[in-house]
């Protein structure tokens, strides 16, 4: 089967390079699936779990932070705020950041704050999913 070249771009490293042969990504509206010689195209990524397939039926999931991602010409390029693996998940850290976007979601702010929480509580919700998934996934 085909590939395609994939490159994930966290805020603070390189968090992928190399091929691919398939990828779903969170959008907006619904999870995209990226297939070798996509269509070009840019799209909106949303807090979510990515999955891709770099080895044949060896999918790897990835909690990503919003962003976008760019196809061109059999290439991927996703840059996203955040992007980690299920191990680099500190499950604790991850309730008490949702902790603490809830109880300020519950106090009076300033609607740029109240977007700002809710990113946040959205980041740490998907932490969460990821991590619990993969507990109950052993």
């Amino acid at each position: 089967m085909d590939t395609f070249g994939l490159k994930i771009i966290a805020s603070d490293k390189v968090f992928y390079d190399g091929r691919c042969r398939k990828m779903t990504v969170p959008a907006a509206d619904g999870e995209i699936g990226i297939l070798p010689n996509h269509e070009n195209m840019v799209i909106a990524i949303a807090v979510g779990i990515g999955r891709m397939e770099a080895e044949p039926g060896k999918w790897q999931e990835v909690a990503l932070g919003g962003g976008f991602a760019e196809i061109v010409n059999n290439r991927v390029t996703l840059i996203v705020d955040t992007a980690e693996r299920p191990e680099d998940i500190d499950v604790r850290r991850a309730q008490e950041q949702r902790e603490r976007a809830q109880e300020q979601l519950r106090q009076k702010q300033s609607i740029q704050e109240y977007y700002h929480t809710q990113a946040s509580l959205a980041r740490a919700m998907n932490r969460l999913k990821l991590a619990q998934d993969k507990k109950w996934n052993l």
